[in-house]
């Protein structure tokens, strides 16, 4: 069994010398003596399956169309931010998944593709979100998927298998989160739960306020817990959403869920963690849908942006950003007018996904042309047309797509839109990428990013390092 301790010290504590697991080195100041060298809180963000490529052309997408570089990259102007690469492996395999990614920086342990802090040897790891709550911090996990799927998990619980979502919906209330925020209401839902279980009202039993859609989480109060779940599974692509009145009333944006996670705990004297996921960002990805996965990572930057204008006012805050895995490595492929090509994605008016689903068996060759001329301004040949058509009619069958529940033809239709754009695919699953790791810091916190390369367990240990409770001179520290 692991030694768990809390350090507590009156008066000021000057935390820059050497921390060691199970102990710690600290000289007891006055009043008047250094500031300490730590930050009240902390913001983890994660765009999932966010391969180089995503960011790159992300970034290429917003200079030429928006006029303006992504917060992302903007933000490596900043001498406040540091980057470095960092190694995503599991325990058992070179290309992780989310699980095991998110559970390598929440229990500071490699744990094998699909366990959430459980190592090989079957032992339970308290998670990072668990021990910054018993420091007295406030605690929260914000997504575009389901809240209680493998990313905000990993910071949260400790479970055998990633899948078992409705044990992960229990173990947040067991623990007491006290922001919960995105998709998942089939986990939830007495009427879609296996179990019949109405996890609302037990939620709302707790204190909680419930809300379903960006209306009702606009009358929260403040400093009240609050489970916010407002679509069956995951939220719908941002690029649909903005594309439909009913959705953008309906559905907060990730910015949106951001803000209102910070204002429900910034006041905290003991500060809080935040943990915050683009999520689908991943399933474009696996779906190889480039209109998706670049209004996904647009809608991460906005929450990016949302967060570094809170760290820079507040002063007390570490913010991370980084990816847990590459995905389907995407990029923009050398030829004549080549930049020609690839602005034409602004042309795209919904996601591979939505435009697929609008097809079925009854559909004829020129409906199909008519309506992808209409929905992406894509002219399809005959020979085009009656391919797509013969996946609806039974002859062809797509297997390909992680996320593709309809079996909808994703690769061929990425592949058609790739003639057109010029972006490139490497597969449509998780890569061994070395991912980008970038940090934003108070001045005074010296020790985060100091080398060039990362293994993903070392950030378990640099955050509870770095981040302390820190109030009525008296600073806290949960070490192992």
């Amino acid at each position: 069994m692991k030694r768990r301790k809390f350090l507590k010290i009156g008066g000021v504590a000057s935390l820059g010398t050497l921390m060691l697991p199970g102990e710690v080195q600290a000289n007891i100041l006055g009043e008047s003596e250094k500031p300490r060298l730590t930050a009240k809180n902390l913001i983890f963000m994660v765009s999932d399956g966010m391969s180089n490529g995503t960011l790159s052309l992300t970034d290429l997408y917003a200079r030429k169309l928006l006029g303006k570089p992504t917060a992302w990259i903007q933000s490596y102007s900043d001498s406040n931010v540091k980057r470095a690469l960092m190694d995503m492996s599991s325990a058992n395999s070179s290309v992780t998944d989310s699980a095991a990614a998110s559970s390598s920086w929440g229990g500071g342990v490699r744990v094998n593709n699909g366990s959430l802090n459980v190592d090989p040897e079957g032992n339970f790891i308290t998670p990072i979100w668990q021990k910054f709550k018993e420091m007295g911090k406030k605690v929260g996990c914000v997504t575009t998927v389901p809240i209680t799927h493998a990313t905000p998990a990993g910071f949260a619980v400790a479970v055998k298998k990633r899948n078992d979502q409705s044990l992960i919906a229990e173990k947040y209330l067991e623990k007491g989160y006290d922001v919960l925020l995105g998709g998942g209401q089939k986990y939830f839902d007495g009427n879609l739960r296996k179990d019949g279980v109405d996890m609302y009202a037990k939620f709302a039993e707790q204190g909680y306020f419930v809300a379903k859609s960006k209306g009702e989480l606009q009358k929260l109060s403040p400093n009240q817990k609050v489970l916010g779940v407002f679509d069956t599974d995951a939220l719908p692509y941002y690029i649909d959403t903005k594309r439909e009145q009913s959705l953008t009333e309906n559905i907060p944006s990730l910015a949106e869920m951001t803000k209102i996670a910070i204002q429900q705990m910034e006041k905290h004297e003991d500060g809080f963690v935040l943990q915050i996921e683009s999520g689908k960002v991943d399933w474009a990805a696996h779906g190889n849908d480039i209109g998706a996965l670049i209004h996904e990572q647009l809608q991460f930057d906005e929450a990016l942006e949302e967060v570094l204008k809170f760290a820079r006012e507040d002063n007390d805050t570490i913010v991370i950003f980084t990816t847990d895995h590459g995905n389907a490595n995407p990029g923009l492929i050398y030829g004549k007018n080549v930049d020609d090509f690839y602005t034409q994605i602004a042309n795209y008016k919904c996601s591979n996904e939505h435009l697929l689903n609008l097809f079925s068996k009854k559909d004829t060759v020129k409906s199909i042309q008519s309506t992808v001329e209409k929905m992406m301004k894509i002219e399809l040949t005959v020979e085009e047309a009656e391919e797509i058509l013969s996946y609806y009619t039974g002859i062809k069958k797509e297997d390909d797509g992680l996320y593709n529940y309809k079996k909808v033809p994703f690769k061929l239709f990425s592949e058609i839109q790739s003639k057109r754009n010029r972006v490139g695919w490497i597969s449509m699953d998780h890569s061994s990428d070395y991912v980008e790791l970038a940090v934003y810091k108070p001045c005074r916190v010296k020790d985060f990013i100091k080398k060039g390369f990362y293994q993903n367990i070392e950030l378990h240990q640099m955050m509870l390092k770095n981040v302390m409770v820190y109030h009525n001179k008296r600073i806290k520290h949960y070490y192992e």
